[in-house]
C-alpha cells in the first residue's frame, strides 16, 4: 500500500481523465501509465542529446535535457511524498516538462521563435504539449500519447491568453488566473532548484566559473562553509559536490516547510480549492531572495560568458539557416513534415525535434562545401 493521498491531491477519483477513452490499465495507476508512455516516447529518448547549457559534444559529463529531467523528477517526487501528493503524476510531469525543447537550449528556442514570429511564434512548453497531444504517433486509435488532463496541465506552465483561448479546458486556468494542481506547482519549482544548482556544478566543471567567483553567492558560500567545518580536507570535485548537494537540500527543505505552512493557512479541502487559491508551493522570502541572487550570478557569469555566447551565436545561426532553407524549399524535408496548410509549423516541429548533433549534421549537409 502506498502513502495515503491528501484529499486535495490529484487522484483517480478527481482526475478529468483522458481525451480518448481507454480501458483501465492493469497493475498500475493511470498516472503510472502516463509516466511509462512518456519514458517510451521518441521525444524523451532525444533528450539525451539535447543541451542544458553546454552543447552536447563538448563533454560527456555535462548535463543534458535527459539527465536534467531525471534530476527534476527525483527532487519533485520526494517533495510530493512528504506533502501527501500524487508521486506518479509528479514524476510524469517532471519527465515530460522539457520534451519540446529545441536543440541548443534557449539559444535554439529564441532563434526558432524569431523565425516563427509571423506564424504564431514558438515556445517550448506549448511544443511539449503538442508533442504529447499530436506529434508522437505510436497508437492505432489516436495521435499523441493520450495523457491524463492533469499531466497535460502540468506540462503547460506558461500560456498567453490568446493561445489559452484556443486550448479549451486546458487553457481555462490561464484565462481565470487559477492555479494548477500542487503536483504541477512542485514540478515547476523543482525544475528551478535543479537547473540553478546543476548549472553551477557544470559551470565549475567546465572551468567557466571559479570557486572564487562564487564567494559572492550567499547560498553557495554559506553551504561551502558548512562543508569546510565538517570536512576540512575536502577539495576539488568533492568540495563542489558536497556544497551543491547541501544547497539543494536547503532549498528543498525550505520549499517543503513553506508549502506546508501555506497549505495550513489556506486549508484546502479539495483539488478545486487548490485551483482557486494562490500559489501554495513556494519558497520563504529569504530563500526566494537567495535564489534570485544565484540566478543573477549565473546570468552574468555563465550564460553571458564569452565561450557560452560564442556557442549561442553558432546555435542561433544553425537554427536560423535550417529554418530558411526548409521554408524556401520544403522538398528538402522528410515527407512527413511537408504540409500545404501549415508548412512553417511543420518546419518548426522538425527543427525542434532535432538533437544538437543532428542539427549540426543537417547544417553541414546543406551548407558545407563537399558535404552530401
Amino acid at each position: 500500500m502506498g502513502t495515503p493521498l491528501m484529499p486535495y491531491a490529484v487522484s483517480a477519483a478527481n482526475s478529468r481523465g483522458r481525451r480518448f477513452h481507454e480501458p483501465l490499465p492493469a497493475y498500475r495507476s493511470e498516472f503510472q501509465r502516463d509516466r511509462d508512455r512518456i519514458v517510451h516516447s521518441t521525444a524523451f529518448r532525444r533528450l539525451e542529446y539535447k543541451t542544458q547549457v553546454f552543447v552536447n559534444h563538448e563533454g560527456d559529463h555535462f548535463r543534458t535535457r535527459l539527465t536534467h529531467s531525471l534530476e527534476v523528477a527525483q527532487i519533485a517526487r520526494g517533495m510530493a511524498r512528504e506533502l501527501g501528493l500524487n508521486e506518479d503524476l509528479t514524476e510524469a510531469i517532471s519527465l515530460a516538462h522539457d520534451l519540446g525543447h529545441t536543440p541548443f537550449g534557449h539559444a535554439g528556442q529564441d532563434a526558432l521563435n524569431e523565425r516563427m514570429a509571423g506564424f504564431g511564434g514558438f515556445e517550448h512548453n506549448l511544443q511539449s504539449l503538442r508533442i504529447v497531444d499530436a506529434l508522437e504517433q505510436h497508437y492505432a486509435s489516436f495521435d499523441g500519447l493520450n495523457l491524463c488532463f492533469e499531466t497535460r496541465e502540468g506540462i503547460l506552465k506558461h500560456c498567453p491568453a490568446e493561445t489559452a483561448a484556443r486550448l479549451g479546458d486546458l487553457g481555462e486556468r490561464f484565462l481565470r488566473h487559477a492555479q494548477p494542481s500542487l503536483e504541477a506547482q512542485i514540478c515547476n519549482l523543482a525544475d528551478e532548484v535543479a537547473y540553478n544548482n546543476h548549472d553551477i556544478d557544470d559551470g565549475l566543471r567546465s572551468g567557466l566559473l571559479s570557486l572564487g567567483q562564487l564567494e559572492e553567492v550567499s547560498l553557495f558560500e554559506r553551504n561551502r562553509a558548512l562543508v569546510r567545518n565538517a570536512h576540512g580536507a575536502a577539495e576539488g570535485q568533492r568540495l563542489i559536490h558536497e556544497t551543491v548537494r547541501r544547497m539543494i537540500n536547503a532549498l528543498v527543505c525550505d520549499l517543503v516547510e513553506t508549502t506546508k505552512s501555506n497549505i495550513a493557512r489556506c486549508a484546502p479541502r479539495t483539488l478545486d480549492d487548490v485551483r482557486q487559491a494562490g500559489a501554495l508551493v513556494d519558497f520563504s522570502g529569504e530563500m526566494r531572495d537567495a535564489q534570485r541572487e544565484m540566478k543573477q550570478f549565473l546570468r552574468k557569469n555563465l550564460y553571458q560568458h564569452h565561450e557560452v555566447l560564442r556557442m549561442t551565436l553558432k546555435a542561433r545561426r544553425i537554427v536560423g539557416d535550417l529554418f530558411s532553407a526548409f521554408i524556401d524549399d520544403p522538398r528538402m524535408l522528410p515527407p512527413a513534415y511537408r504540409s500545404d496548410s501549415e508548412q512553417p509549423r511543420r518546419v518548426a516541429d522538425y527543427i525542434a525535434g532535432m538533437t544538437d548533433r543532428y542539427a549540426m549534421k543537417e547544417h553541414r549537409r546543406l551548407f558545407a562545401v563537399g558535404e552530401i
